[in-house]
């Protein structure tokens, strides 16, 4: 998805290679996908599967700018 918006960004993290990170976001599988620190999903899924996992665990409080960028 953030090859196809200018909203969204993305970076790919060689778990291994970055102990530090994979201790602070609890990488204990690959791939995991985690959201603004706050939304964690374990595992791949089909694009139209992440997107709704993604809405469903957004967190409460927002102004609805995210929903906007989607």
């Amino acid at each position: 998805m953030a090859f196809t918006s200018e909203h969204i960004t993305s970076s790919a993290i060689e778990a291994t290679e970055f102990m530090d990170l994979s201790r602070r976001f609890r990488v204990t599988g690959v791939p995991k996908t985690v959201v603004n620190d706050t939304i964690e999903i374990m595992g791949a899924l089909p694009e139209d599967m992440f997107v709704r996992a993604a809405l469903q665990m957004q967190p409460e409080e927002h102004d609805g700018e995210e929903d906007r960028a989607l």
